[in-house]
This record gives C-alpha cells, structure tokens and sequence, in this order.
C-alpha cells in the first residue's frame, strides 16, 4: 500500500474493517463447508440445511431494509459497535445450538445482525477513502474471505472434525470480542455525513430512496449479482457426496483457494483502479462463469484437479466482487450513502437467501445422498452472471458521469 496515499490511520482503518469483515464473513461462510457434516449429524435434508444458510440472508436482508431509513442519523462507529455486538451474541447461540430447530433460530438472529455489518464497512470506507483509491481499499478488505478460506474455514473444519461443528462459533466469539474492544478504543468518531443530514422521518427517507431511478437500477443488479450464490452453499457437499473428497479433506480445498485470493485480491483491486473497475468485472465474470460450469460439471476427479478448477473460479469471483463493490460505492449521494448501503446489503442477503433456498428445492438427492443434478445450478448462476454484466455497463457509465462532474465543480 502506497504511504502517499494512505496515513497510518487510515491502514489501521482498512486492517480493523478487513478484520471485522473476517469474523462477519466466517460465520456466514463456515456454514456451507459444515454442509455434509450437519446433514449426517442433525439428519436433515438439502432443503433443511437450505433453510440453515437461507435464514441468515432472509433475516439479514429484512434487518439491513429496516434499518436503512435512520442509519445516516448517527455516527457510524456507535452503528457499528451496536450490530457487532449483537452479532456476537447471536453467533454464542449458533455455538449454544444442540438441535436443528434451535440452530435455525439462532441464524435468524445472527442474519439480524450480522447482515448489516457490511453495508456500515463499506459506506465507512466510501466516506473515508475517494473513488480514485477504493478499488484498492475494497481489495483490501475483501482478503477477509481469503483470509477466511486460510485460516478461518480450515481451522473450523478441524475443529468440527476433532470434536463437533460446534467449535467454529466459539472461535468466531473469541475473534470477534477482541476486534469489538479495538473499534470501541481505538477507532475514531465518524460523522462527517451529519453536517449533510437531511431531517425526514425513516420511512419519508426510505421511500425517497426507493424513488431514485438510478438507485433502483443498481438494487436490480445487487439481486441479481447475488442470485449467483445459488451454487456455493452446496459446493462443499457436491465436494465429498458427489466428488468422493474426504470431509478431512475439505480444509486443503478452501486453503489453496484463500492462498491464491489473499494475494490476487490486492492485485485486482489496484487492477481496478488503472484500468478500470467494469473491464475488471467482465473479465472476472467471464472467467468464474466458465470455471463455475466446469466445476458443476465435474465427476470422480483428482484432488489437485479439484483443487486448481476451484481456486480458478474463486480467484475471478472474487475480482468481479471487488471491483463491483467499488463500482456500487460510487452511486449513492453522501447525504444518502448509508441508507443506499443498508437496502444494498438488505437487497444482496434476502437474494442470497432466496438463492439458497431455490438451490435447495432444485437440487435431486440421488441414491448415495450426492446431487443428481448439479450442473444445473451452474447454468442458472451463469445466466445471471451475463445479465449482471450487461447491467452493471450501465451502472458504472452512470457512477463515471456523477464523479466526472463532481470533479469539475471542485
């Protein structure tokens, strides 16, 4: 990271966001590799554990809508310990949990909260760091769900292989009270979008948010980027049902991919920023389409064939993510930023939510408790790649219009 462009509090700012995002992400993610392990021990189907990893996004898109029409009234540090530290607590009761029913529920609060953690990281960032740098910031801060596939899925997996699934919760708790203590002590006030509050009630500011018809556009393709997830819960179980990978296996799987990503991720995000952040998210989704439609299409494989088709795909989705959050960063005015990243993340939960399930009434069990039918994901997640392409050109000529004149009248 170049020390021109950023001061040391602004480094210890992208380190504690990137940090926070890591425990947020773990515990959204660490579900679906727990796949094949939760369906054997708590004896539930692929719609059941669907409904596990579905009540996280539903519950967190719902909280994200609700709470989108006051989250610029207050500063965003006090937004941010509040959520966290109901996440915290919600993801104690995962840890808690000793039946399906109750693993359910506990997901449901942990989406509550959970689900609003990213939307308040990245109008931080927008309100922190100009356009002309987010690229690389956001490269930064999503090497949380390298980091994640690094360290936290696979040291999860072992904890859940060596003694139950439960053990990854509790090491998101320990992770997550320490990086909760460092935002309250260390991290400074930030409210310079109060000096441009506009005073309406919440659901006047909602519905004004809901009325921009560029707004509108950028919500169609947040769902429908999102409806792409329809493939990844199920990846792990696809993996050792279909693929015959040992569960003992699956760390190594998530282990090369994160290794791959903790260093492309920077790289695409700077990538981003010279060459352009929409030539970036074309290249990624043509290439995450094609490696995800291989891979869906997989047999009985070598491990490191696995291995290199799933670190390829991730590598692309993970710079068409980046550099999409980039280009999304950029449409809200400054005044509307934190309501337009709420109903962002609100939009992008329920869909992934509503993706899960979907994936979950497709998918045909067949007779030794792999997928029948598979592949089918994968063309339905690329479909939705090439429209969120198409749409996202739009997108991003609008976003460079708004920052071109904004760079004149300064």
């Amino acid at each position: 990271m170049n020390a021109k462009q950023f001061s040391a509090y602004d480094i210890f700012i992208i380190i504690i966001l990137a940090i926070l995002q890591f425990s947020v992400v773990l515990d959204f993610m660490v579900i679906a590799p727990l796949g094949a392990q939760l369906m054997r021990v708590l004896e539930i189907n692929p719609k059941q554990f669907g409904a596990v990893v579905s009540a996280y996004g539903i519950s967190a898109g719902v909280s994200a809508f609700a709470t989108a029409g006051f989250t610029d009234k207050f500063d965003r540090k006090h937004l941010l310990l509040f959520f966290y530290g109901g996440f915290i607590i919600a993801t104690f009761m995962c840890a808690l949990a000793p039946n399906y029913q109750l693993l359910l529920i506990a997901r449901i609060f942990t989406g509550m909260f959970g689900g609003v953690m990213s939307s308040i990281s990245f109008a931080i960032v927008a309100d922190t760091f100009k356009f002309e740098v987010r690229g690389k910031v956001m490269g930064f801060i999503q090497m949380a769900f390298s980091t994640s596939q690094i360290l936290g899925i696979p040291i999860g997996l072992y904890l859940a292989h060596k003694f139950n699934w439960h053990f990854p919760f509790y090491m998101i708790v320990t992770v997550s009270i320490i990086v909760f203590f460092v935002v309250l002590f260390k991290v400074r006030p930030i409210n310079e979008h109060l000096k441009y509050r506009l005073e309406q009630n919440a659901i006047k500011r909602l519905l004004n948010i809901l009325s921009n018809s560029n707004y509108l556009k950028a919500f169609l393709t947040t769902f429908l980027l999102a409806m792409g997830f329809i493939v990844m819960p199920f990846l792990s179980t696809f993996f050792v049902n279909n693929l015959g990978i040992q569960e003992v296996q699956l760390p190594l799987i998530f282990l090369a991919s994160g290794l791959v990503t903790i260093i492309s991720g920077p790289i695409t995000g700077s990538l981003s920023d010279k060459v352009g952040k929409y030539k970036i998210f074309v290249i990624g989704s043509l290439f995450a389409m094609i490696m995800l439609i291989l891979l869906t299409n997989l047999n009985a494989v070598n491990m490191w064939l696995l291995i290199i088709v799933n670190t390829i795909f991730v590598v692309f989705a993970t710079a068409r993510m980046i550099s999409g959050s980039a280009i999304m960063s950029a449409v809200p005015e400054l005044n509307d930023r934190g309501a337009f990243m709420s109903i962002n993340s609100a939009i992008q939960q329920m869909s992934t939510g509503i993706a899960t399930m979907l994936g979950g009434f497709l998918l045909v069990e067949s007779k030794n408790g792999g997928f029948a039918n598979f592949e089918v994901l994968g063309y339905i997640s690329a479909v939705f790649m090439i429209i969120c392409a198409v749409l996202t050109f739009f997108i991003n000529r609008f976003a460079m219009d708004k920052i071109e004149l904004q760079n004149i009248k300064q």
